[in-house]
């Protein structure tokens, strides 16, 4: 479905409806791409593999995010998108694809991922969640 922007003081919050919590997860990991790179293109040079979990949804969404962030941060690398991802009870695996963050210039350095206002529902077949991103 989408994601969209939502005002906040001092931070980035967005807010991710649609059908599928694997759709959910990566339309979450497209806004918080916005917010670091802005529209810039990402070519993909190399491929990533990661597991987390969580003890719920929103645990298992913040570690999802925080992994992006933490590929960025440790290991200089910059997704540009989705190629797998698979949700199943409190496991998540996920192949991502992207290059090296040092061929790139950033628009916003996010620091991390929130658990203020943090929340993921699902409600007559579609699901919802809002995240703050520290900047």
């Amino acid at each position: 479905m989408s994601y969209k922007f939502l005002n906040h003081t001092a931070d980035v919050k967005f807010k991710v409806e649609s059908s599928t919590i694997e759709e959910l997860f990566s339309l979450a990991v497209d806004a918080l791409n916005e917010t670091i790179r802005g529209d810039i293109k990402i070519l993909e040079q190399g491929e990533k593999n990661f597991e987390v979990k969580g003890k719920d949804l929103e645990e298992l969404l913040y570690n999802f995010l925080e992994e992006f962030l933490f590929l960025l941060d440790a290991e200089d690398f910059l997704a540009s998108r989705i190629k797998s991802l698979e949700i199943k009870d409190d496991n998540l695996k996920c192949v991502v694809v992207g290059d090296k963050a040092e061929n790139y210039k950033f628009t916003n350095d996010v620091k991390a991922v929130t658990y203020n206002g943090m929340f993921v529902r699902e409600k007559d077949g579609t699901f919802v969640c809002e995240v703050v991103l520290d900047v």
